[in-house]
């Protein structure tokens, strides 16, 4: 039996039907055509599903959607205002951070998470920081220096 939930993803208030046992990436995925968290392990073991709850990282493949009602949820897709990239975002496609782009989403919402927290992280912290987050293409060494360079854009803007 479906039920209305409400929820707040990327600054919006949207009221949905469904069922209790709905998971939030089929619910951003089907019901909202947002497409940038991705199913790949289904077990919160990759972060291609990764999203931002409350600004931490949380996997969307294991949360039932109806549990986070009222929660603050952000996706890649809510990062960008209008036509102006993140700076993690652009940061990604100058220091080319990606190659086939599957993980980059993931990769992304837990930069900025721990950039809100701690807005000068050294390589070690970033590293730590996309320990949830799995690349099969990369080396993971472009990820970081993009991820280091959008760092600069959250430093300036906390002083």
């Amino acid at each position: 039996m479906k039920r209305i939930v409400r929820l707040c993803v990327n600054e919006e208030e949207v009221e949905l039907a469904i069922e209790p046992s709905t998971l939030l990436l089929d619910v951003l995925r089907e019901q909202m055509g947002l497409t940038g968290a991705r199913r790949g392990c289904e077990s919160s073991y990759c972060g291609a599903c990764t999203v931002l709850l409350d600004e931490r990282t949380a996997h969307s493949c294991t949360l039932l959607a109806a549990l986070v009602a009222g929660r603050k949820i952000t996706t890649v897709e809510g990062l960008a205002r209008g036509a102006a990239l993140d700076p993690l975002q652009q940061a990604f496609i100058e220091r080319n951070g990606f190659q086939c782009g599957y993980c980059t989403p993931g990769m992304i919402l837990a930069a900025r998470a721990l950039l809100l927290q701690n807005p000068d992280p050294s390589e070690a912290e970033v590293r730590r920081a996309l320990d949830g987050n799995l690349c099969r293409c990369t080396g993971y060494q472009k990820i970081v220096e993009s991820i280091m360079e959008g760092a600069k854009h959250y430093r300036r803007e906390k002083k």
